[in-house]
């Protein structure tokens, strides 16, 4: 593969660099390897991309040196990258939003690996949020079949409140439900969040953990509310991840959440995703089309 390759996206000029450096050294997974990855699964993740504050998390010297989260423009981003800007603790900041492919493309040549994005857009900005996102952690001595245990208990009691629950897997350890809700105010989602989480764990107390405390978490999936404050991000839908063998955000259907007796069973790589994809179109589609309103 060529150290260096102009290309043209979308009416883009690209130059993209460094293309056979290996970036997941335990496989030999390069940077060309990503970006190609990227281009192909372009169509079903930049919906979930788009008009969202992005967060990188950037690895120039490859997984397993240390990496850092970005969410400044870098410099030298070409002017036709959309921008937004936001409050901040500090002030009004621009952040990127990735919104086509040629800005896909732009920011995984500057070593962006992992994207995530917040629970809002810049349509309805920071104090309204479109989507409830439960992130479940298993903690030590739990893993993923538990986590899928309390998926399926945590569908059953949006449902119950009038919310459709779309699971994919965290590309870790771990699962992320997400529910389309009609805009609502960032404290009330925040604030419906913890106490979904609180009920859940007070009714299956062995399984289930609402706080983050570590001695609490052993043998327990922790349900971590949090993950709708404003300020947070949320690894993004089909986001390559910084493990040791190249993973990825992967929607899943609730089948294969069902289905799962190994942790194994929802490990995907990318090129297994991109079978996936191809095989099924996009899992979380549906998520793009309901809103629902907030429970009271």
């Amino acid at each position: 593969m060529p150290e260096r390759q102009v290309t043209e996206v979308e009416g883009r000029r690209l130059v993209l660099s460094h293309l056979d450096k290996v970036l997941w050294p335990v496989t030999g997974w390069t940077k060309g390897e990503a970006l190609y990855y990227y281009a192909q699964v372009a169509p079903a993740m930049l919906p979930h991309l788009r008009r969202r504050p992005a967060t990188f998390l950037r690895f120039p010297s490859g997984i397993g040196e240390e990496g850092f989260f970005a969410k400044n423009p870098p410099p030298g981003l070409p002017d036709w990258v959309h921008t937004v800007t936001v409050p901040t603790h500090e002030g009004p900041k621009d952040r990127v939003t990735v919104d086509d492919l040629a800005t896909l493309m732009t920011v995984g040549n500057g070593y962006a690996l992992e994207l995530h994005v917040p629970q809002w857009t810049a349509d309805t900005g920071p104090t309204h949020h479109d989507r409830l996102v439960v992130d479940l952690d298993p903690g030590p001595g739990a893993d993923l079949v538990q986590c899928c245990r309390a998926a399926l208990l945590i569908r059953e009691r949006l449902a119950a409140d009038g919310l459709r629950a779309h699971p994919k897997t965290s590309g870790s350890k771990g699962l992320h439900l997400y529910a389309a809700l009609r805009p609502a105010p960032a404290k009330a989602v925040g604030a419906y969040a913890r106490a979904l989480a609180e009920r859940l764990a007070a009714d299956h107390p062995d399984l289930m953990v609402s706080r983050m405390a570590k001695a609490l978490r052993r043998g327990r999936v922790f349900v971590d509310w949090s993950q709708n404050a404003t300020a947070k991000t949320t690894a993004a839908p089909y986001t390559l991840r910084a493990t040791p063998v190249p993973g990825v955000s992967a929607p899943v259907s609730w089948a294969e959440i069902e289905s799962c007796t190994r942790a194994e069973d929802l490990a995907f790589t990318p090129d297994q995703v991109l079978e996936r994809v191809a095989a099924h179109g996009d899992l979380l589609a549906p998520l793009l089309d309901e809103d629902a309103p907030l429970p009271d």
